[in-house]
């Protein structure tokens, strides 16, 4: 009988230990902070800009000259010297180099224009992050990039990003 007691009384402190540390929650932060409307808002600013603008023009007419001299040279191979594919082929190839870093170029300003919206908005996130730790009762919240698996049930970030557009606007 005591035993009976005793096994009742520490399953019953077990759950109200286990309920009173909270919950296990994932979250992407990254992710919910550049999903946020101002976020999105601020890439497109940042895309639509001067300088972005002339890079995206430039990648756009070297994929326009590359693909007409792929073009071409599918066209005219049959009736071309070798000494004038291997010319092409070299035109090609030098175009498609000028091509990848012009890429590579916007995709890194792209890179380090989220990275700088995300600096920004991350003081903001931390604070909506706290309130939802509390709200929800969360006792263990995980970056989502570090789990391994999670069922969609425990992940945070869109109630964090919804809330971070609940924000009042700078």
């Amino acid at each position: 009988m005591l035993f009976r007691f005793v096994a009742v009384l520490a399953l019953m402190v077990a759950s109200t230990l286990a309920h009173a540390q909270g919950r296990i929650a994932v979250v992407n932060l990254e992710e919910a902070i550049l999903q946020t409307d101002s976020a999105q808002q601020r890439l497109r600013d940042f895309e639509a800009g001067e300088s972005f603008a002339e890079d995206k023009a430039e990648f756009d007419s070297l994929k326009a000259e590359l693909d007409k001299l792929v073009q071409d040279f599918q066209r005219d191979q049959a009736a071309m010297s070798e000494d004038d594919q291997v010319a092409a082929r070299q035109k090609m190839a030098s175009k498609n180099a000028d091509l990848e870093y012009v890429a590579k170029k916007l995709q890194a300003l792209q890179q380090q224009n989220a990275q700088r919206v995300f600096q920004e908005l991350v003081p903001a996130a931390r604070q909506v992050l706290g309130e939802v730790i509390e709200t929800d009762q969360i006792g263990l919240l995980l970056q989502a990039q570090s789990v391994i698996h999670a069922d969609l049930g425990y992940n945070i970030t869109a109630k964090v990003t919804d809330k971070l557009n609940q924000l009042p606007q700078e």
